[in-house]
């Protein structure tokens, strides 16, 4: 029996505290490989956004990260001095710079601290039957459309 906590079950807080710990727990080991590889947690995070969408300017991983074009300046500068990224004239405009990671450096560098990782996941998400697989996909889709709609709410004030 669940017991109505202003309007809202204590399961739903109970999920939603959860969620939350998985969230600040996925920091933590971030943070850990991050110091581990040389950078900060959030640093090692922002070469997946150039591993997944590959070679982009500045300015679009500006509006990617969140980050202003002055942060985004320092953080390939960090990048760069480990030879984790270059940055090379645009062929069409020489004014525009084009950052291109590494992407076989990148993976040599963070791998060792995911492939154990991503297995156990991977065994883990086996373990449910189809049925919960498709709830779960349902909970991360969700909840990445509240987390989208929120940053961009905060964004517009």
């Amino acid at each position: 029996m669940f017991v109505r906590v202003m309007g809202v079950n204590e399961g739903i807080v109970g999920l939603r505290k959860l969620s939350q710990q998985y969230a600040y727990t996925s920091i933590q080991m971030h943070e850990s490989i991050g110091r581990k590889v040389g950078l900060t947690g959030t640093d090692h995070k922002y070469l997946g956004f150039l591993i997944q969408k590959g070679q982009m300017t500045a300015g679009e991983l500006a509006v990617l990260t969140g980050l202003t074009t002055g942060a985004v300046t320092g953080l390939i500068d960090r990048f760069e001095s480990k030879k984790l990224v270059k940055r090379q004239a645009d062929k069409k405009d020489r004014r525009r710079i084009i950052i291109v990671p590494n992407v076989d450096r990148i993976t040599k560098l963070v791998t060792p601290f995911y492939k154990d990782y991503q297995d156990d996941t991977d065994e883990f998400f086996g373990s449910f039957s189809m049925e919960e697989q498709k709830t779960l996909e349902k909970y991360f889709a969700g909840s990445l459309e509240i987390l989208n709609r929120k940053i961009e709410k905060i964004n517009k004030k």
